[in-house]
């Protein structure tokens, strides 16, 4: 009785959270923080999948779990795409970053940590609900041909993903997905660690669902059911672009009659181009 009673209350977490705000208080308070947190993040998941991606061609035991194991990844494929990456956060997520700095008085910390349980499932709920937001946008901007041409088609001038295709995006697209992972936590009403664990966790499910490999404890191979899309289903939606639109679960592919399995080493055929970046419509 008092174990749960010291679950129910956040004792699980409270003691990460004193530490939190003994030694990082005023870290935690500015409105920079979840900035800052986001793109050390994506920047740290990216850089180890790139890593990959070099190693993979004179590497075996990497290359074999690639989706595409005969098309590497080039340089010029990684300064293209790490080149509009950093052309975005540059004249979008910095601007962005100051003025909430400039504009946005520091957030108070609660004193509570978050219990376990709401903890997982406010990330869980914002996942859903983010995933929602995502599939309606992104059937849309398939679906209208001005929103694809002026926003979306960026995305697709790769047919191959690899992970810094992630935000190989328009900077539309980028503010929008910012918006909702910044908003989401916020309409569900999550604790602060609860927001941040969540950035996290939405910023690794993207770059896997982009990095082009599908190794056995991807979260895919470990969701049952096929619930979860992962790489295999993300890859099959730039091959074929009028399927899969769901970021990360496949029950809105299934409902809507959008859902099509990847068919396993199909895109290797001997006669296909050996690179990763295409110039054609998409959209068909």
């Amino acid at each position: 009785m008092t174990l749960m009673s010291d679950y129910e209350t956040g004792l699980v977490l409270q003691p990460f959270w004193d530490y939190l705000h003994r030694n990082h208080h005023d870290l935690l308070r500015s409105p920079l923080c979840p900035v800052v947190l986001s793109v050390t993040t994506y920047f740290f998941v990216v850089g180890l999948y790139t890593l990959l991606d070099l190693l993979a061609p004179t590497w075996p035991c990497i290359n074999r779990y690639r989706l595409h194991p005969h098309r590497a990844v080039t340089w010029p494929n990684i300064w293209d795409t790490l080149g509009v990456t950093i052309y975005n956060h540059l004249l979008y997520i910095f601007p962005a970053a100051v003025a909430q700095w400039l504009w946005r008085p520091p957030s108070p910390l609660p004193c509570e940590a978050p219990t376990l349980q709401s903890f997982f499932l406010g990330i869980l709920g914002c996942t859903l609900v983010f995933d929602f937001q995502y599939y309606m946008w992104h059937l849309l901007h398939h679906r209208i041909p001005w929103l694809y041409r002026t926003v979306h088609a960026v995305h697709h001038q790769y047919n191959q993903p690899f992970s810094l295709v992630t935000q190989y995006l328009s900077g539309c697209e980028l503010f929008n997905l910012g918006f909702w992972a910044t908003i989401d936590p916020i309409l569900l009403r999550c604790h602060c660690l609860t927001t941040w664990g969540f950035m996290v966790f939405n910023i690794y499910i993207s770059t896997e669902d982009h990095c082009g490999y599908d190794f056995p404890w991807a979260i895919h191979n470990l969701v049952p059911f096929g619930l979860w899309g992962g790489p295999p289903k993300h890859d099959a939606h730039h091959q074929r672009p009028n399927t899969n639109f769901a970021p990360f679960f496949s029950h809105w592919d299934w409902l809507g009659g959008t859902h099509t399995a990847p068919t396993p080493l199909s895109h290797d055929a001997v006669e296909e181009p050996d690179e990763v970046k295409g110039t054609k419509d998409q959209r068909a």
